[in-house]
């Protein structure tokens, strides 16, 4: 059970990406006082914890409802994650909107913190680890991600913005080649033995 925790958390960690968020973090949050940057930070965390937790509990009904095994998933998801990580890799700027009431549900909750990337790597979590280990390790990354928005100040000034950036680089690097593990055993399902 540990052993599925840790295997489901790396890569849900590396679709969340706190550390690429936090720049636009900061300078959506930039002039606010502590205590409206501490509500927009637990709206956030809420955001993506109540859309990640449905998605995975109600995502394979919907999966029969509409045919849909869990290979075609594989391989739609992985190429969506395939593109989301080139464009991130080639574009690193990543579109800021005008804060409003709101910004910690639309950008930061979803889809910064819960978007294509975590929907779809805990969806594939859940069939290759189990439902209880996927639950843990998504709450834990985006509780984790929560911690490090607590402290963005403390963290874009030890890593730099250009650290954050290229930190940024590397888990993109790290999504593409899951994205693409997951389009190869998407492909493996179809051939394999009944």
């Amino acid at each position: 059970m540990l052993n599925n925790m840790l295997l489901a958390f790396i890569p849900v960690f590396v679709a969340v990406d706190a550390i690429g968020t936090l720049p636009i973090l900061t300078s959506l949050t930039q002039g606010l006082d502590p205590r409206q940057k501490h509500r927009i930070i637990l709206q956030s965390m809420l955001t993506a914890l109540c859309l990640s937790v449905a998605f995975i509990l109600v995502g394979k009904l919907v999966f029969r409802a509409l045919g849909i095994t869990m290979g075609d998933f594989m391989i739609a998801g992985g190429v969506i994650l395939f593109c989301l990580a080139i464009i991130d890799i080639v574009n690193p700027v990543k579109r800021r909107r005008m804060p409003d009431s709101d910004f910690g549900v639309v950008p930061l909750g979803t889809p910064l913190l819960a978007g294509p990337a975590v929907l779809t790597t805990s969806m594939l979590a859940v069939s290759e680890y189990g439902l209880l280990p996927t639950l843990i390790s998504v709450v834990a990354n985006i509780l984790l991600a929560g911690l490090l928005f607590r402290s963005s100040l403390v963290a874009i000034k030890l890593l730099g913005e250009s650290g954050a950036k290229a930190m940024s680089k590397v888990s993109n690097l790290l999504l593409a080649a899951i994205a693409v593990m997951l389009i190869r055993k998407g492909l493996a399902s179809f051939y394999a033995p009944a």
